[in-house]
């Protein structure tokens, strides 16, 4: 059967919404199928195109290409233009709204449209005061094509399929950030350099520990985010989500160990700080990375529901206090961090015990495949257990003046040029007192992730006086990307270049790490951005 355009769809498919809950603009396929299918990409872009057409709030653009030639759409709100000069010239503080990153957690798309009809409507005027809103609705475009109804197991619905976790190369784009594997990643990573947003909410789905919480969330996790951004993300922003109240009940993200397969004494844990992660990246950007997981075991409706709710509840404090936000990003964005100490590896840090609301599920089964799915119960028991939503380090690295790259590592120094890092060039050949790091072992993972098999420096370092050739790359800590490049570049971070195999070639063999530290500036020319 020819299907039906995708305008005509929104309007006109399943009537089985009533009239008095009709929006006003055009329907999401999620609406107009009363909650059975999601919305595909040409559904995401033909919903654009309506509002973009109709009002002229919204302004819609896109921001590179998925692995498969897709275009990733970028939805504009607040700014005369979707490009980042007609963005940033608004001065506004600027907020990116990411869903649809897992192209099975698929609430993120469609309360996106749904809130972005309801700015093309007028509505949430109040933010125009102090905010620019960017939506990448559907940022995993490839994965969400691949509709299966087993995308997520035990997920309860949609039941007419949804998209899968990977890319089209097979990568999960929220391990991505650090190593830029993938042109999906390559392209949000150009967004964040370009349109520089000074927040990011991240939506997603979680379907681990049987908990009574509607959704959870999370702060930049990793120790090594500057302190004020952390502290006003954890202490400030996300404390938002209590005003849900009583219709949703929200917590900071976690598991039970044992539901994780994990041996470790009892407590709420959360995932990894690792940079992977895109809201740890943000924090390491001197960004605030905001992540939302709706639960996976309530109704499709109901995950949209309470997405857009916390979305909104998070925009209404951005726009009450744009300029914080602001401060405190360019105020990170100053600090010189050279001779500091951050942390390259770290523990959950546990705290006091707090109440954890767990919870309980019924089991049902798909309407077309027979397989089992889950439906929460409105069940919400109190147990009292360590607090272990945090990170502590276990093992510092000092922040040098400057690293020194050699200029035979292109794809090091392509990583960071991709990263937006700042570096420059030595105009001509010179001795250095520098250090560098005496390796000691170098082992290899023995399993495979991600493509990679994560590798490992053990050593020390030590000083030097080094000839240090021209054309050799200086990257100066005193930059805005200097806490992003300290951990793509010291060779014990736990998610830098020697972790994802970039340097591999030249640490064959070799007694110490190619890449020294300075602790004082050589000169330099050829800046690059």
């Amino acid at each position: 059967m020819t299907r039906l355009p995708s305008v005509l769809f929104l309007f006109l498919s399943l009537p089985s919404i009533a009239v008095a809950q009709a929006p006003s603009g055009p329907w999401t396929r999620a609406e107009a199928s009363d909650f059975v299918e999601t919305s595909t990409y040409d559904d995401v872009l033909t919903f654009l195109d309506v509002l973009e057409r109709a009002e002229s709030r919204i302004r819609v653009g896109s921001f590179g290409y998925s692995y498969e030639g897709r275009r990733l759409p970028l939805a504009v709100w607040g700014a005369p233009a979707a490009t980042p000069e007609a963005v940033r010239s608004t001065g506004k503080t600027r907020v990116l709204v990411l869903a649809n990153i897992h192209a099975g957690e698929v609430e993120g798309k469609e309360a996106s449209l749904e809130l972005l009809r309801e700015l093309s409507d007028g509505g949430h005027a109040a933010w125009a005061d102090s905010l620019v809103l960017l939506f990448a609705p559907i940022y995993n475009v490839d994965g969400n094509e691949r509709v299966r109804l087993d995308n997520r197991p035990l997920q309860l619905g949609p039941v007419g399929g949804m998209g899968q976790r990977p890319n089209a190369q097979g990568f999960d784009l929220n391990r991505d950030y650090m190593k830029l594997d993938t042109p999906e990643a390559r392209s949000l990573v150009r967004l964040f350099t370009d349109y520089d947003p000074h927040a990011t909410i991240d939506l997603h789905t979680t379907n681990g520990t049987y908990h009574g919480y509607h959704l959870t969330y999370s702060p930049p996790l990793h120790p090594g985010t500057d302190p004020d951004i952390a502290a006003f993300a954890r202490d400030r922003w996300l404390t938002t989500a209590e005003e849900l109240e009583p219709e949703w009940s929200t917590w900071h993200y976690g598991n039970l160990p044992r539901d994780e397969g994990v041996d470790a004494p009892p407590g709420w844990y959360t995932f990894s700080h690792q940079p992977r992660f895109g809201n740890n990246y943000a924090g390491l950007r001197n960004r605030f990375g905001l992540l939302s997981e709706a639960y996976s075991y309530l109704s499709f409706e109901d995950r949209i529901a309470v997405t857009r709710d916390f979305v909104v509840s998070l925009l209404d404090f951005a726009g009450a206090h744009a300029g914080e936000i602001r401060r405190l990003s360019e105020a990170a964005d100053g600090r010189d961090l050279s001779g500091a100490e951050l942390p390259v590896r770290a523990e959950h840090a546990c705290g006091p015990e707090v109440e954890i609301l767990m919870g309980e599920v019924v089991t049902e089964r798909h309407p077309y495949s027979g397989e089992p799915m889950l439906r929460r119960l409105d069940v919400q028991r109190p147990e009292r257990m360590p607090d272990c939503t945090s990170f502590r380090g276990t093992e510092t690295s000092v922040v040098p003046v400057a690293w020194l790259v050699p200029p035979a590592l292109e794809t090091a120094i392509e990583r960071l040029a991709a990263h937006g890092v700042r570096f420059e060039s030595l105009p001509e050949a010179l001795e250095m007192d520098v250090e560098a790091f005496a390796i000691a072992s170098s082992t290899a993972s023995e399993r495979e992730f991600q493509g990679h098999r994560e590798r490992t420096l053990e050593g020390h370092w030590v000083s030097v006086r080094e000839p240090i050739p021209a054309g050799t790359v200086i990257v100066p800590s005193a930059q805005p990307l200097g806490r992003l490049a300290f951990y793509l570049l010291d060779p014990r971070s736990d998610d830098g270049l020697v972790a994802w195999n970039v340097l591999d070639d030249a640490l064959e063999g070799a007694a110490r790490y190619p890449i020294l530290r300075a602790s004082s500036p050589p000169p330099a020319s050829s800046d690059r951005e």
